[in-house]
């Protein structure tokens, strides 16, 4: 598996995971400050669409899991 297919799931998790903690009509409902955390990963998202930088690549990288072709 390459960095950008773990970026994705990584992503997609955070993001599905922080909604069920953050709306509060989920059975998981903690607390609407989770749906913050759903604002980062996308702005995070947004600027490495821009940047071609991203904090978990490097992440990544550095334990090993090869960049795409």
């Amino acid at each position: 598996m390459t960095t950008d297919r773990l970026i994705h799931i990584v992503a997609g998790s955070f993001i599905l995971l922080s909604l069920a903690l953050g709306v509060p009509e989920s059975p998981l409902f903690v607390s609407k400050y989770w749906l913050l955390f759903t604002a980062f990963v996308g702005a995070n998202l947004l600027q490495s669409g821009f940047t071609q930088w991203c904090l978990m690549e490097t992440f990544l990288r550095k334990l090993g899991v090869p960049q795409a072709a």
